[in-house]
This record gives structure tokens, sequence and C-alpha cells, in this order.
């Protein structure tokens, strides 16, 4: 069956260039063409899109308005495809991701076929991800992730039993831990907001984060971040110290190891699994320098990124914590590390940070 695309777009020209790339695909239809965000979601009842598609400048209705009706009413993946969602547009990107888009693309600032033509590709592939991930319903005013409500897409299959979280053994509990890492991609930046908005300021170790995004974008995360949680989010460089109550992500293009507890360092390693930073990479290096006294989540993401890395921290003694398939985008990295009997923990993202401040650190 076709992947049915809704697109909003206020100009003809483009409207022409999507209807002609899109054309090229037999596995997408597309079932509405709309001028603004009112005429899309006029439409949306009739077409049933498995994808939305938009601007984000468009008259009468833009598109983060439109994000936050759709999610708040028909809950359907969106996709950002706007000339206002560079890397620069700190605020747009992460304004339309926290109202429940997906993803984002940049249309080409310089609107030759050229660079039109080479966005094609990674257009359709954005298209035919989406077409399978989980949405959640968002309230109109604003809603924090642990709120949201799960919507599973109609053709939407559990692939792996849950394990269900019960209860945190007494030794576990009781044990002392120094640091938290987390693993994410598609659909991170609002699982991160949603858990890291609920650390408290005297958090008692550091938390470090490893995020795949596009190049260009990791200082608009940590800036977005800052102004969303009340502990401070910084870019790791290797001789710093880890501070507690501090979120850290590792430097654009480079993989965040530790040379000894507390002191980052990069490894000058290629890509492992196609990601640079790689959440293996770090988790691995975890399980070396902290083992049993180390905490990784692995949350929602495409990929096996970070499977084998939170089997390492298993296997060191570590807790292990993945994110459950019911509040995942994509139930890709959690999934791999649960066939691999890696997570001794599968969670609803709500219960992830609880988890982290009653039962393993007595918050």
């Amino acid at each position: 069956m076709a992947i049915r695309v809704l697109i909003a777009e206020d100009s003809p020209v483009v409207q022409v260039i999507l209807r002609r790339m899109l054309a090229s695909c037999p596995d997408i239809e597309l079932v509405g063409m709309a001028g603004n965000g009112k005429e899309a979601l006029k439409m949306l009842p009739q077409t049933l899109p498995d994808v939305v598609c938009t601007d984000f400048h468009m008259p009468e209705m833009n598109g983060l308005e439109l994000t936050q009706e759709i999610m708040a009413t028909m809950p359907r993946p969106i996709l950002i495809l706007s000339a206002s969602v560079q890397a620069e547009d700190t605020q747009n990107v992460f304004r339309v991701l926290k109202a429940g888009a997906v993803d984002v693309l940049p249309k080409p600032i310089d609107g030759g076929m050229n660079n039109w033509q080479d966005l094609q590709q990674e257009l359709i592939t954005k298209i035919r991800v989406l077409s399978g991930v989980a949405v959640f319903t968002h309230r109109r005013q604003g809603m924090n992730q642990g709120e949201r409500e799960y919507q599973p897409l109609p053709n939407e299959s559990k692939t792996v039993s849950i394990r269900r979280f019960q209860s945190i053994a007494p030794e576990v509990r009781q044990r002392t831990y120094e640091l938290v890492t987390i693993g994410a991609s598609t659909g991170g930046p609002q699982a991160l907001q949603g858990i890291l908005r609920q650390i408290p300021p005297r958090f008692p170790v550091p938390i470090v984060c490893v995020q795949h995004i596009s190049r260009g974008f990791l200082m608009g995360l940590v800036n977005w971040l800052n102004t969303e949680c009340a502990v401070p989010v910084r870019i790791a460089q290797p001789g710093m110290q880890a501070e507690a109550g501090v979120v850290y992500f590792p430097p654009e293009d480079q993989h965040l190891t530790f040379s000894r507890p507390g002191v980052f360092a990069t490894a000058p390693l290629p890509p492992f699994s196609g990601h640079r930073p790689s959440v293996t990479v770090t988790f691995q290096s975890v399980a070396q320098v902290y083992g049993r006294r180390s905490v990784a989540i692995l949350l929602t993401g495409m990929g096996k990124d970070g499977a084998l890395g939170m089997q390492a921290i298993f296997e060191a003694g570590g807790v292990t914590i993945a994110q459950d398939e019911a509040t995942s985008v994509v139930f890709g990295m959690p999934k791999e590390a649960i066939a691999l009997g890696a997570a001794q923990y599968i969670l609803p993202l709500p219960e992830i940070a609880p988890v982290l401040l009653k039962r393993l650190f007595g918050g």
C-alpha cells in the first residue's frame, strides 16, 4: 500500500517541484496539496494521510500552528519542510519539534533545480521513515513529553514482548552511581526534553547524552534544552571535568569517551553504525571506566546504535533501561538492545525520570 502524503505549501513553484518529486516514487501517493495550514486542516479528515509535510511560514495558519492543531486533534507524523528550519533557526526548529513534529528538512536557500534534486532522495527517505513511526496527542496549551497520550498507527504491530518495569531490585537501589548516560536518535530531542526537564538542579551525578543530529544543529539543541531545563546543558571538551548536576553532549562529529572517571576524552575513530558521535562508543567507554557505577538509558531511534554499548554496560554490572515500544517514536535502537538481553528494565518514557530520581538516586 502506498504511503499517503498531504503537503501544505504556499509557493506554487515549490508545489510543482514537490509534485514531480513524489510522482517519481511508486510507493508514495500525494493525496492533497494545500496552500496554507487552514486548507490542510480541512483536508485532513478526507485524505487521511500517513505523513504531513508542511512549510513553516504560510498565510492564515503557519506550520507551527498547523502542527499544534494536527497533534491535538488527528495526530499524524509531521515533517517540517521549510527554508526557516536551517541550523541557525534554532527557535523555529525546536518549537516545531516540541509541538510534535517528528523531523525537519531545510529547503534549499538557493532555489535552483540542482539544489532541489539534491534534496529529493533525502525527502523521500524521511517520508518513508516517518510513515511507520508512532505519534502522540499533544494538548494545545503545551504539555511535556511525560503527559502525551500514545496513539498507535493503524498498521502498527508489536514486534517485541515488553517486559514492563515492576520494581528495582534492593541491591540496585542501594548501590552508589556516578554517571547517567542517555542515547537517542529519531524523536530524541523531544524525549530528552521530557526527561531532562524533570531533573533538579542538584542532581548528584553528571548526565551524558548522545543524540544523533544533523550537522550544524547541535548548538541549537543545547541552547533549546538550556531554556527548557533546570540543569545546565553543555558541550563536553577533551580534558573537561564532568560536574554533578550538569548535562553534557559530545562535540559535533566526535565520539565522546572517558580517559578516567570524570574526565572527558574524544576518540579519533571512524563512524560506528554510520554515526559519529555514536551511542555505542560512549556506552562502551562508560562500561570500561565506570562499570557497575553507571546507569545507561537508550531512547527512541532508528537503527542499532547503542545496543552493543548497552550490552557492555549490562555485562559490567551497570543499570540499563530501554524506552518501551509504545512511547518510542521509532522503536529501533531500544528494540535491538532488548533483543540482545541488554535491557534490565523497559519503561514508558514518562516513568524514566521518576525511576532515576526516586528509585536510583533517592530523590
